[in-house]
C-alpha cells in the first residue's frame, strides 16, 4: 500500500511541473496569435486541461459496456462540472486569499465581468438541458435531439468568446524551452512541443493519479459510483487546479477563472453530449444533486460577479457546498463489488 501512496505522490508532481509548463506555453500561444485572455483561458487552456476527464466517460461506456459501464460514465460526467463549480473555484479563491495576504499579489480582484458571465451563462443554461434531458430517458429519439442540441451550443459560445472584446494579457514569463534552447520565446517551433509535451505530462499523471487512487479508494470499499462521482474528478481535475492557482498566484485573475469557467462549459456539452445520446441518462438522486448544486454554485457566482460584488472570500465557500454533497454520499455510499478498472485513462 506504501507503494501506491508514494505513486500518488510522484503523479501530484508530475501534474504539478507539467500544469506550470502547460501555463507557461498556452500564455505564449496566446500572445503569439494575438489572442485575448478570454480565448485563452476559456478556450485554449480550459480545452487542453479538460481532455483527462472528458475520456473516462467514453472509456466506460465504450470499454465496459452495460448497465454498469453506463452509470460509472454518468457518475463521471456529473462528477466535473460538481467538482469544478466548488471545490475547484474554491481552492481558486483560497489561492488569491492566501497569495494575498502574503503580498504576493493584489487583494482585489481583477476581472473580465463580461467574459465569466457569458462562461456561467452558457453553462447553465446547457447543463439545465442536461437535467431536463434525463426526465426523457425512456425516448431515445427525443434524447438524441437534446444531446445535439446541447452539443451545438458549444460552436456558439466559441464564436460568441472570440468575437466577444477583451484585453490580450500582459507578456508571461520567458518559455521554459526557449531558456533551454536559447531562442526566443515568441516562436511556435518552441511553443507548440512546450503545449504538447505538458500535455502529455498532465494525461499521463492524471492517468497515474487515477490508477492509485482508485486502488486505495477499492482497498477501503468504495462504490463505483464513489470512484467515478468523486474520486476520479479529483485527479482529471487536477489540471484546472493547478492552472488557475499559477494563474491566481500571479495576479492573473481573468485567466484563473475563466480557465475553470471555460472547462465547465466544455464539461457540460461535450461529455454531457456523449452522456445523453450514448446511455439511458437516467440520473441517480446523489448525481441529480451534485448537477443541481453546480447549477446553483454557477447562480451564486453569475449574480456576484454581475454585480461586481466577487471576492475570493465568496469563492472559498464552495467547499462547504462541495463537503456537505461529498459527506451524504459517504454516508450512503454502498460498496460495488463490480470491477471498475475501465476508469483507467
Amino acid at each position: 500500500m506504501f507503494a501506491h501512496y508514494a505513486l500518488l505522490l510522484l503523479a501530484l508532481v508530475l501534474i504539478v511541473a507539467a500544469a506550470e509548463m502547460f501555463t507557461n506555453g498556452i500564455e505564449w500561444l496566446g500572445q503569439r496569435l494575438g489572442l485575448s485572455e478570454g480565448v485563452v483561458g476559456s478556450l485554449l487552456a480550459a480545452v487542453g486541461t479538460a481532455l483527462p476527464e472528458t475520456l473516462i466517460p467514453i472509456v466506460a461506456v465504450f470499454g465496459f459496456g452495460g448497465k454498469h459501464g453506463a452509470d460509472v460514465g454518468i457518475g463521471a460526467i456529473a462528477g466535473a462540472p460538481f467538482m469544478l463549480s466548488t471545490l475547484t473555484l474554491s481552492l481558486c479563491g483560497l489561492s488569491m486569499f492566501f497569495f494575498a495576504r502574503t503580498g504576493r499579489r493584489p487583494k482585489n480582484l481583477k476581472i473580465n465581468t463580461g467574459l465569466l458571465t457569458r462562461d456561467l451563462c452558457f453553462f447553465i443554461v446547457a447543463y439545465s438541458l442536461a437535467i431536463g434531458a434525463s426526465l426523457l430517458s425512456p425516448d431515445r429519439w427525443l434524447r438524441l435531439t437534446f444531446a445535439a442540441g446541447i452539443f451545438l451550443i458549444y460552436p456558439v459560445y466559441v464564436y460568441m468568446t472570440i468575437k466577444g472584446e477583451s484585453e490580450m494579457g500582459s507578456e508571461p514569463e520567458e518559455l521554459y524551452l526557449s531558456k533551454v534552447f536559447r531562442l526566443g520565446s515568441r516562436r511556435l517551433v518552441l511553443i507548440i512541443p512546450q503545449i504538447l509535451i505538458s500535455l502529455a505530462g498532465i494525461v499521463g499523471g492524471a492517468a497515474l493519479f487515477v490508477d492509485h487512487i482508485e486502488t486505495i479508494a477499492k482497498g477501503i470499499g468504495f462504490s463505483a459510483l464513489f470512484l467515478s462521482l468523486i474520486i476520479s474528478p479529483i485527479a482529471t481535475e487536477l489540471p484546472e487546479k493547478i492552472n488557475s492557482i499559477i494563474w491566481a498566484r500571479s495576479g492573473k485573475d481573468t485567466l484563473a477563472l475563466a480557465n475553470i469557467t471555460g472547462a465547465l462549459v466544455f464539461q457540460a456539452c461535450f461529455p454531457v453530449a456523449f452522456g445523453v445520446a450514448f446511455t439511458s441518462w437516467d440520473l441517480e438522486p446523489k448525481a441529480i444533486a451534485s448537477a443541481i448544486v453546480a447549477i446553483f454554485s454557477a447562480l451564486i457566482y453569475l449574480r456576484l460577479i454581475s454585480t461586481n460584488r466577487l471576492r475570493p472570500v465568496h469563492l472559498m465557500c464552495g467547499a462547504i457546498a462541495y463537503a456537505t454533497v461529498i459527506g451524504i454520499i459517504i454516508a450512503t455510499d454502498t460498496v460495488d463489488p463490480q470491477p471498475v478498472a475501465f476508469l483507467h485513462l
